[in-house]
């Protein structure tokens, strides 16, 4: 962005310092100056002052003007800046105003329109000060009709469109665009819009993109004789869709879409006006001003906010100067910003906010503001007060998890806060909805084989998670764009992406993993707008692979969804559940609708959810283009933090010998291993030290629905060497179990 020195004296007659010193300053409080160029001799032959190169920062739109920068360097050395003129002969009186309206369907689109009817104008080159600060800044000039409009803009920032009114037919309305209606532009060519493309037009046409640029059949001829001048406030992301969509940015837009000042369009509109009638030419009745009140509410008459000078000192410390940030200090800084404070208590001020800096929304910022100002390097360089470490108390079991999945074979990756609303209705829902045939079956089951391996039950969960029945999606108040325009409910989405990432690079192996905040927002009773944002921590899983490899017990095609159940129940070893290893059960019932019915299970702990795992469902695969199968689970962090992370503990090795004793049986397929361990761990031998299984064989067609399985087991004692009799004992206890179980030993 360029600023004119000499412009910006023209605001501050009394700024007596250098040109590179204000540089510098304005530099120290964030209004970046990136180079300062001399222009020399001005055409009357007095100093033309210097040209800055500055880069403002996006929040800062109410610096990207020279009077905005004015009032910076006015607030920095306590300066008077000076009023903008907006003073404009009388006007003709007229029966009724022109007429000027704003559609329903562009409510709170356009919160405010302002026009201007000026007649009898002369169109023609500018001269004067346009003129002279057009050719230093090295502005393409036109006419002194949209001359004076980007004069406007450039000074204090408000972007205005004038009209040839002669080319209006009947009144002004700001509407959504119809779909499919076509508009011609000022850069000549014609767009297409869209349905939420807002448009400034007339009773038959559209006229003008609102916020982008004004059309072609209304510009501004040498012939023109009547002009209508528009001035307005549009919402930001409107215009920011629009602007994306049509490849469209604009002086105009760059300032709409990042929020204008809501009071500055009745002045704008009259510099504008001000500036034509130079050349001659009447107004035509007064200015006519629409005003949406709930959009004024939230832009230039927001609530006050209340700042103490304890806080400002608190936050800000020790100051270089002995007197530090007195009370007298902050008054001056806020009010020279636009800031009306009033005092009503000790040193405690309600301040009522400037409409142009729509930055400012809490105590902090003002107090940021403060110090800014007065300058960073005012302040001592002192350390803080030292504060006690306190560790997350989910720490350590963070660190099992990653530690648990990273052995596993797992990489772990992070994904975007922020998803579409297409993915956030579909995530987002934990379970299918029963009155949908459409997409839900009613109660899925499993394919019997699949669902005896896997220990899974078709059964209704006792204590399913109410939770969702208040709870809401967290739509974004300023989106970037459509597919970001919520705060993610789930972490499927963002895992989805990561898999489909590399799956298009050719990586066709991947298995990832991701601990994350997901959000949602309690619903109010009377269905208003969500503002009790709640994070709760989740986990997915995302596994594919190419070439899935069998095993005794699984096919390939379910070998994939036993490694990602495994994986599950990996992770629950690490934690003590109430009841033991039986508390772990699984379920077909309740799963989400974005796993394929049959190959999907919710994991339950002491009945109740703790995740979903399985497939992703095949219309979904299609939708997004994978190439081979996906296997998804997402893990309540927060249920499973509740539980008692289990401590490692270390003992003496024993000096005595340790004794090793296999047993072969044969199972039926509904047996699963956590039974096994947990009836032998349940005969309480101190001496077993160690049970896993050595050996697993199945033959479906000579032996279907069974399963051979060899157990080893090691028993030791820490206090003397084991006697046969007590081996024999053991043993038989064991092989007794097993056979209560189902089993039947073989010779």
């Amino acid at each position: 962005m360029k600023i004119l020195t000499s412009w910006l004296r023209h605001y501050l007659p009394t700024l007596s310092v250098t040109d590179r010193q204000l540089a510098d300053d304005l530099t120290l409080r964030g209004i970046a100056v990136e180079g300062v160029h001399d222009l020399g001799p001005a055409a009357s032959g007095n100093s033309a002052g210097s040209l800055f190169e500055m880069d403002i920062t996006t929040n800062r739109v109410d610096a990207m003007n020279h009077y905005g920068i004015a009032r910076e360097a006015a607030t920095i050395y306590n300066l008077p800046l000076a009023h903008l003129d907006t003073r404009l002969p009388v006007g003709t009186l007229v029966d009724a105003p022109f007429p000027v309206r704003i559609a329903p369907d562009a409510k709170g689109l356009c919160g405010r329109f302002t026009a201007q009817v000026l007649r009898n104008v002369t169109i023609g080159p500018s001269t004067g000060k346009i003129a002279e600060y057009f050719t230093l800044l090295g502005q393409k000039q036109i006419s002194n009709a949209v001359d004076a409009s980007n004069y406007v803009l450039l000074g204090m920032g408000h972007p205005t469109h004038a009209f040839d009114l002669d080319k209006i037919e009947g009144g002004i309305v700001v509407r959504l665009a119809h779909k499919g209606e076509r508009l011609k532009l000022l850069d000549g060519t014609e767009r297409t819009l869209e349905s939420d493309d807002l448009v400034v037009a007339d009773e038959k046409k559209a006229l003008a993109l609102a916020g982008v640029m004004g059309g072609w059949d209304s510009m501004i001829t040498p012939e023109t004789k009547n002009i209508l001048i528009e001035a307005a406030w549009f919402d930001p992301a409107s215009i920011r869709r629009s602007s994306r969509r049509h490849l469209l940015h604009t002086d105009a837009s760059h300032r709409f879409e990042r929020g204008a000042d809501f009071n500055a369009a009745p002045v704008a509109n009259a510099i504008v006006a001000q500036l034509i009638l130079q050349a001659g030419g009447k107004i035509e009745g007064e200015l006519i001003d629409v005003i949406d009140p709930e959009v004024a509410a939230r832009t230039a008459s927001r609530p006050p906010i209340e700042l103490s000078v304890k806080q400002v000192q608190r936050h800000l410390g020790t100051t270089v100067a002995p007197e530090g940030i007195t009370s007298e200090i902050v008054q001056q800084y806020l009010a020279a910003l636009g800031c009306e404070l009033i005092l009503h208590g000790i040193d405690i001020y309600s301040t009522r906010l400037p409409s142009w800096r729509l930055d400012l929304e809490r105590e902090i910022d003002l107090i940021e503001e403060v110090a800014r100002v007065y300058g960073y390097n005012g302040f001592a360089n002192t350390l803080p007060a030292p504060l006690p470490v306190i560790a997350n108390p989910t720490s350590a079991a963070e660190a099992a998890v990653r530690n648990r999945l990273l052995a596993l074979g797992f990489s772990e990756s992070i994904s975007s806060t922020f998803a579409s609303q297409a993915d956030s209705d579909l995530f987002y829902r934990p379970s299918r909805n029963p009155s949908d045939p459409a997409t839900d079956p009613g109660t899925l089951s499993s394919p019997p084989h699949l669902a005896a391996k896997a220990g899974i039950r078709e059964s209704e969960p006792s204590s399913p998670n109410p939770a969702t029945q208040s709870m809401g999606t967290v739509p974004m108040e300023n989106p970037l764009s459509e597919e970001a325009s919520l705060l993610r409910p789930s972490l499927i989405p963002g895992m989805l992406t990561m898999l489909s990432h590399n799956l298009n690079r050719d990586v066709k192996e991947v298995r990832l993993f991701e601990q994350g905040q997901i959000f949602t927002g309690t619903i109010p009773a009377d269905g208003s707008f969500i503002s009790d944002v709640h994070e709760t921590p989740q986990l997915s899983l995302g596994l594919t692979t190419s070439q899935p490899q069998s095993t005794p017990l699984h096919t390939a095609q379910d070998a994939p969804f036993f490694e990602l159940k495994g994986a599950i129940e990996s992770l629950l070893s690490l934690f003590t559940l109430t009841g033991g290893p039986a508390a772990l059960t699984f379920s077909t019932v309740g799963v989400p609708a974005w796993l394929q019915p049959g190959r999907a299970a919710t994991a339950l702990v002491n009945n109740t959810p703790i995740a979903y795992f399985g497939e992703l469902a095949h219309l979904q695969r299609e939708h997004r283009k994978l190439r081979q199968p996906a296997y998804l689970a997402q893990i309540d962090l927060a249920a499973l933090y509740a539980l008692p992370l289990k401590r490692v503990t270390a003992h003496d090795i024993s000096r005595y010998q340790a004794v090793e004793r296999d047993f072969s049986f044969v199972f039926p397929d509904s047996v699963q291993w956590h039974s096994i361990v947990s009836a032998i761990h349940a005969l309480s031998i101190p001496e077993l030290q160690s049970l896993k299984p050595i050996e697993v064989w199945r033959d479906q067609k000579k032996f279907p629905g069974v399963y051979s399985h060899l157990l080893r087991t090691v028993f030791q004692s820490h206090e003397r060497t084991l006697r046969d009799e007590d081996l024999t004992a053991w043993s038989t206890q064991i092989v007794q179990t097993l056979t209560a179980l189902g089993g039947t030993q073989r010779a």
